[in-house]
């Protein structure tokens, strides 16, 4: 069950019942939870049990994992009811999606079939509209309905730090004053890696800042990963609060990590690449 970083976040409007339009440019890396699955026997309820590092914070009766099996069921997707535990080495509250991609994973090892358009999207209005983003590991997310899978796969190397703030999603986006004009993205203008890294340091996470003045550190947090050598480029994905910065290769990210694991002791780190 993979993470995802947003390499990109454009919000371009509000809509009804409280989302936002979005854009993102977004990628899976090989940062993971696993997942554990075991069919019950007579019982009619289901069970979910978490551990591992990244365990903390997580209700272990209120999950995306038990409201997937719900839908699940009531869409007649699955019968049976199941036992589920997750190791947890993504954050929670970070910004990386792992609750939503612990529901994906289950999802796509329990269906026995191919899922029409409309059953796909009852599920994703009930579980969130991030759970498209992890059936490609490579995508655009034109709007909240669609997804552009990259064709082109880039080898990208990161050092994901999380500063141990939990942001609230809502919150975050409730700061959101002004909007951003739609991007198009053309898969077909970039010639090689670089010019795809640059690309993405053009585009902004329009939630940046939002976060930055609400906690100073993530700004200094970033200012120190872009200094690190051969660092492209720094951000913090999704609505925080984890900071991440594109490395030129493995190597200069596991320096990276020694150096600045120094100056926050305190901090979870860990270095990762796209799938």
């Amino acid at each position: 069950s993979y993470a995802k970083i947003n390499l990109s976040l454009s919000v371009n409007k509000k809509l009804k019942y409280g989302l936002h339009a979005i854009q993102s440019i977004f990628c899976l890396v090989n940062l993971s939870d696993k997942i554990h699955i075991k069919k019950l026997i007579n019982k009619n309820c289901d069970k979910t049990y978490f551990s591992g590092p990244c365990s903390k914070f997580i209700n272990n009766t209120d999950n995306t994992i038990l409201k997937t099996l719900k839908i699940m069921r009531k869409l007649k997707l699955i019968s049976n009811y199941y036992s589920i535990r997750v190791y947890k080495k993504i954050p929670v509250f970070a910004g990386l999606g792992g609750g939503t991609s612990n529901a994906a994973a289950v999802f796509k090892f329990l269906k026995k079939k191919k899922v029409d358009k409309i059953t796909f999207n009852k599920i994703i209005n009930y579980v969130g509209s991030d759970f498209r983003l992890f059936f490609c590991s490579h995508g655009y997310l034109k709007s909240l309905s669609e997804v552009v899978k990259i064709r082109k796969k880039y080898k990208l190397y990161f050092l994901i730090i999380y500063p141990k703030i939990n942001c609230s999603t809502k919150e975050i986006y409730s700061s959101v004053k002004k909007f951003s004009s739609k991007i198009v993205f053309t898969q077909n203008k970039f010639k090689n890696k670089i010019s795809f890294i640059k690309y993405i340091n053009s585009k902004n996470n329009d939630l940046q800042l939002i976060v930055e003045k609400k906690y100073p550190i993530i700004k200094k947090l970033l200012q120190n990963i872009i200094k690190e050598k051969g660092c492209y480029l720094s951000k913090m994905s999704g609505s925080g609060s984890a900071c991440y910065g594109v490395f030129k290769n493995e190597k200069c990210s596991k320096a990276a990590l020694n150096s600045l694991r120094k100056k926050y002791p305190k901090f979870w780190f860990s270095i990762a690449k796209t799938i």
